[in-house]
């Protein structure tokens, strides 16, 4: 059963967008994912197909519709993972991906204007309500185009290398290590020697110690969170893996 994705939105041109080239394309192109979408305005229920009004309170903006939105999301109501694009969302994490992935595929609503009338998600409650992080965008397509790529690139034979989605940043709770290629200098600067050795071992460990310090200076959020944080020191693991490596 190939994984299948449902996007409801204002804006179905949208899609697939980018998903329609490189490894996703060839991919829907194999029928290894498939894609619908929904015109959330197909589900308005006046002449004006109107689906959204103004914030109660008052305030700037327009607010999408619980009815509308509601009966768009129940016409394609199934066991799939159902998805709402929002900046008041928990961001998305690889491991999530990883999950939607594994399994049937998934549903995602997008939202627009000034986001979706609450009363949505307290009757639907199996609703996640995700982003993409500390950002705001135009609508929630963009987001959703992102979650469909991640998810994609996962799927059994999309990536050529099976190693190619396990060894990269956040399958393992840190950033992914550097990565070099040819020419082995470049404006005076070399690959480094660990990388040339051909002693896996070794290489091993010095990716391991640079994941773990790129990690601890760039995003200490995930490092306070990773098992490595309780057992490092707190500072010159860079600087000590850069000058026994040189």
């Amino acid at each position: 059963m190939p994984f299948a994705a449902t996007v409801l939105t204002l804006y179905p041109e949208m899609f697939p967008g980018p998903l329609a080239i490189s490894l996703a394309g060839r991919a829907l192109e194999r029928g290894d994912w498939s894609l619908q979408t929904v015109q959330i305005r197909d589900f308005a229920m006046d002449r004006h197909r109107t689906v959204d009004d103004t914030p109660a309170g008052g305030g700037a903006g327009m607010v999408l519709k619980a009815d509308v939105l509601a009966a768009a999301l129940d016409s394609v109501a199934d066991d799939r993972p159902v998805l709402a694009m929002t900046p008041r969302g928990a961001p998305i994490a690889q491991a999530r991906v990883r999950d939607l992935a594994a399994g049937p595929g998934v549903t995602i609503l997008c939202g627009r204007f000034e986001g979706f009338d609450e009363r949505l998600f307290e009757a639907r409650p199996h609703i996640e309500q995700v982003s993409l992080g500390d950002i705001v965008l135009s609508g929630g397509e963009p987001a959703a185009l992102a979650v469909l790529d991640a998810c994609i690139r996962l799927l059994p034979g999309v990536m050529g290398a099976p190693l190619s989605g396990a060894e990269e940043s956040f399958e393992e709770g840190l950033l992914e290590y550097p990565q070099y290629t040819r020419p082995y200098e470049w404006e005076g600067r070399t690959i480094p020697e660990v990388l040339r050795s051909g002693d896996h071992a070794r290489i091993a460990a010095w990716r391991k110690a640079m994941s773990e310090s790129d990690t601890r200076l760039r995003r200490p959020d995930l490092w306070e969170r990773h098992d490595g944080a309780r057992v490092q020191p707190a500072s010159g693991a860079r600087r000590e893996t850069k000058e026994s490596d040189q």
